[in-house]
């Protein structure tokens, strides 16, 4: 049986992630958060048309219509969730293989669901898949959408300044991002090199993309281009790349935005939101600065949350999602990258050597430990092992073990002032998890 992870329901398509599951997601989705219509898009993932026919057929069991947005990136769905006050849907498993998909939800406004929203949800589902999964289709009601102002919103979020004789590029994963980011940096005046932007069904995330930054990084040094920008199957994630080759991961991003949104008056109580693995080098970096963090657990919608409740700008994580509140809803890789580097122009200064000397990168090792099945009490029973490389490494380290919320494994970080420490912690950690298979 399925369950909803930190952002959704993903698995293999068709497989595990099957038309009478989805069908029942899109009923429970329907009867939980409310509405005549949910605002529905996918990312180019083979199965995307077939799972949300299943997902359309659900909803309209409950009697609830769909409006289509086709091929679109996730944060897009959110702000025509935001814009119509309208729950909604993206087919897409993110940075995953294509053999994946997934379903992530929004409530009306565009955010993603709460966690008594999604046990609710969950509930429903547990009891279809008791009985069988017994709903009959239901002919869909279905009305193509529009996110042209979506793309208007995200142009407009640098205030009418230009990208004039700047040359980009952009890998769009051969996912979502491939309708939208170069249309968005050309009518900001970029020169673009778009690559990855011919998805096939398969090739989604295949070597490009977020998880693979060195595609664009050598497409920026080839072109002497100004600065390149990697997005994620879903374009919900962002990896970005100065003049030079230097790679700059979300944590760098977001420490630049937080400087940048300081100096304009814009980073809401001085502070920003991150979660529990964003680098030491980024706590100190910006505790030196005065500016003041707030940490949530992994999860983009934890974030929001955060920013949310204290009224903050500005959040996100190391894996590039990267929230500003005040432009979105949502994780926007797209917008990040806009919004980034307009503020490189207007500093003058070159993306990759501003992005290298904002922190100095704690060296970080993180291993993934497959598991049978769940553990009970995983903390309690890692405590004293926990304990003695925390006591080794002392202030100038950090152990975090955490369970994933997507799959089935327990990822073990540590982070330490030399590599080699971080390398033999992280070892013995991972020998003390295997231990309790």
């Amino acid at each position: 049986m399925l369950k909803f992870g930190t952002d959704g329901v993903r698995a293999e398509a068709l497989t595990q992630l099957t038309p009478d599951f989805v069908r029942a997601l899109g009923a429970a989705a329907a009867r939980t958060l409310k509405g005549d219509t949910i605002i529905v898009g996918r990312d180019t993932r083979e199965s995307g048309p077939e799972l949300q026919r299943a997902f359309a057929e659900g909803a309209a069991s409950e009697g609830v219509a769909i409006r289509d947005l086709g091929v679109v990136p996730t944060p897009a769905v959110a702000w025509v969730c935001g814009a119509d006050d309208l729950p909604g849907a993206m087919l897409s498993a993110s940075h995953n293989r294509w053999q994946d998909n997934g379903i992530k939800l929004f409530s009306a406004g565009g955010k993603k669901l709460s966690d008594a929203d999604q046990d609710i949800i969950q509930a429903q589902l547990d009891d279809a898949h008791d009985a069988g999964y017994p709903l009959e289709p239901a002919e869909p009601t279905v009305a193509d959408g529009s996110i042209a102002g979506y793309i208007d919103a995200v142009v407009a979020s640098v205030d009418g300044r230009s990208f004039a004789g700047r040359t980009i590029v952009l890998d769009s994963a051969n996912g979502s991002a491939s309708t939208t980011a170069k249309h968005i940096f050309e009518q900001l005046g970029a020169t673009v090199i778009s690559l990855a932007d011919e998805p096939d069904g398969r090739n989604i995330n295949d070597g490009v993309g977020s998880t693979h930054p060195e595609f664009v990084q050598a497409a920026v040094l080839e072109h002497g281009a100004d600065a390149g920008f990697a997005f994620d199957g879903d374009a919900d994630r962002i990896a970005a790349v100065g003049r030079d080759g230097e790679v700059i991961d979300g944590d760098r991003i977001i420490a630049m935005s937080a400087l940048d949104r300081r100096e304009r008056g814009a980073l809401a109580h001085n502070t920003v939101v991150i979660t529990v693995m964003t680098n030491l080098g980024f706590r100190r970096a910006i505790e030196a600065e005065g500016i003041d963090i707030v940490e949530t657990g992994v999860g983009d919608r934890y974030v929001l949350e955060a920013l949310d409740a204290g009224g903050f700008s500005l959040g996100g994580e190391q894996s590039g999602h990267v929230i500003h509140r005040d432009l979105a809803t949502t994780g926007d890789g797209v917008l990040t990258a806009v919004q980034l580097f307009d503020a490189v122009l207007r500093r003058g200064v070159d993306m990759g050597e501003w992005g290298a000397s904002v922190m100095v990168r704690f060296p970080q090792v993180l291993k993934n430990v497959r598991m049978a099945e769940k553990i009970p009490n995983l903390t309690e029973l890692l405590a004293d092992a926990v304990a003695a490389e925390e006591a080794a490494l002392g202030s100038d380290g950090r152990v975090l073990i955490r369970e994933s919320g997507t799959e089935p494994v327990v990822r073990v970080m540590v982070e330490a002032a030399e590599s080699d420490m971080a390398t033999a912690s992280t070892q013995r950690l991972v020998a003390a998890v295997e231990a309790l298979r």
